[in-house]
């Protein structure tokens, strides 16, 4: 098994030439920005899902906006300087994600009507949902655990924003206990990238997908 960023590379390179990572020096940021994204989704998840009371949800705001925001663009941006495009647009839309939500809820929803809010939170989590099915459609040459989560982070958007939009509240529950579980699988590619590279061998099975 490897990493993201090595499938990937693998399949850009030549045959023969070095690896792009070695070459430049810098590291697989995958597991950061896994990290972030899984953080992030996790602590937001639980209040969607109504495991912990709505009125924590200004807690979600630093995680967002420093872990999930700001930390996953910038493994999003070593991902591209790594020659990992799909790494870097993954981890650099989604930190994007995580620091639009930040500046929505805590800035800009103010300026919507109070009757439109939902509608605009919905449409925000369509536009994600989305660029998330964009890159489900891309990520056939990953692995397995990759697609089956771009998979459920679009399913996740999709049910999230068609909740707001529609103010249903069993819409939105549902939403986050798949929010949950998305954050499980981040958190597990997360871990299976951190062994690889610690212990330089495949520990945690991602069953890759690229083509040898």
């Amino acid at each position: 098994m490897a990493s993201i960023d090595q499938h990937l590379e693998h399949e850009a390179r030549p045959a023969g030439s070095p690896p792009t990572t070695g070459a430049m020096g810098w590291g697989n940021s995958a597991p950061l920005a896994l990290a972030g994204f899984a953080t992030t989704t996790f602590v937001l998840s639980m209040i969607n899902a109504n495991l912990v009371p709505v009125a924590t949800t200004p807690v979600v705001f630093g995680v967002a906006f420093m872990f999930g925001g700001l930390a996953q663009l910038i493994a999003g941006i070593i991902c591209l300087r790594n020659g990992n495009v799909f790494g870097g647009v993954l981890f650099g839309g989604f930190g994007s994600f995580w620091l639009a939500y930040y500046f929505t809820v805590t800035s800009f929803l103010k300026l919507v009507p109070l009757l439109q809010v939902g509608h605009a939170v919905g449409l925000f989590l369509y536009g994600f949902g989305i660029f998330a099915t964009i890159m489900f459609l891309a990520s056939f040459r990953t692995n397995v655990i990759v697609v089956v989560a771009l998979a459920a982070l679009a399913a996740t958007l999709f049910l999230l924003g068609a909740g707001y939009y529609t103010a249903t509240s069993g819409a939105i529950k549902a939403g986050g206990w798949l929010g949950i579980a998305l954050a499980g699988l981040a958190f597990y590619v997360c871990l299976a990238e951190l062994f690889e590279a610690s212990y330089g061998r495949s520990i945690l099975p991602l069953f890759s997908l690229a083509k040898k």
